[in-house]
């Protein structure tokens, strides 16, 4: 996430960068009327496969990526992992017509934020778009929960990870809050701690499991039998 990223929502004056790649150019329209009337949301430029939005993500350096699921020369689900492997590292949210279960596991597991349908509304898109770039899911806590049972479905927790063993006890606690599909605002409302802390805590926690996004995170609370 970008040092930009990490201050959303810290202070006026913030502008959410966006690249967006889609094949069709209707959608991609659509997105844009709906982002470039929205302040503090930018377009910063558009791919119209998932090879140009690697490329394009490198040169314009963008918070957020809005990137469809099939696309010609490099579909979106490849090009998750090239995207995240960026120094300055985009956040990867998902675009498709189909919210099929095999795609949405193979894109939080390699590394996507969220997954948003095209046919959400304008509201939904601009949450989601500013929910990513402060490190949010952006699926709601109740589709987070079902995402993480179905990518389990099949067998319960294991042993203790040994990719938890290195948290502090307040690490591990919103580690479980992720489990739970929590936002960061509510975890900071929970534990009673400001929303950058919480921040700070997440950031910690993704990079001591390796984690590649809060997702990835909530699902290891569940295989390391954190959640009860």
């Amino acid at each position: 996430m970008t040092d930009q990223a990490n201050s959303a929502g810290s202070g006026p004056g913030f502008t959410i960068r966006v690249l967006l790649a889609d094949d069709e150019e209707m959608v991609r329209h659509g997105v844009r009327m709906i982002l470039r009337h929205t302040e503090g949301i930018e377009v910063v430029s558009e791919a119209a496969n998932g090879a140009e939005a690697i490329r394009l993500a490198t040169e314009e350096r963008p918070d957020v990526v809005l990137l469809d699921v099939r696309m010609p020369v490099l579909d979106g689900l490849a090009a998750i992992e090239p995207l995240a492997a960026l120094e300055h590292r985009p956040q990867v949210v998902m675009l498709t017509t189909f919210g099929d279960e095999e795609n949405v596991i193979r894109a939080l597991r390699a590394g996507a934020t969220g997954f948003l349908l095209k046919d959400e509304g304008p509201e939904e898109l601009i949450r989601a778009v500013r929910a990513a770039a402060v490190g949010d899911a952006v699926l709601s806590p109740g589709v987070t929960g079902t995402v993480v049972r179905r990518m389990l479905r099949g067998g319960g927790p294991g042993p203790l990870d040994s990719r938890v063993e290195g948290l502090t006890d307040r690490e591990r606690e919103v580690l479980v809050m992720l489990g739970e599909g929590l936002s960061n605002l509510e975890i900071g409302a929970r534990l009673g701690i400001g929303v950058g802390t919480v921040k700070t805590h997440v950031g910690s926690i993704l990079g001591k499991t390796g984690c590649g996004s809060r997702v990835q995170a909530a699902l290891l609370a569940h295989q390391a039998g954190l959640m009860g």
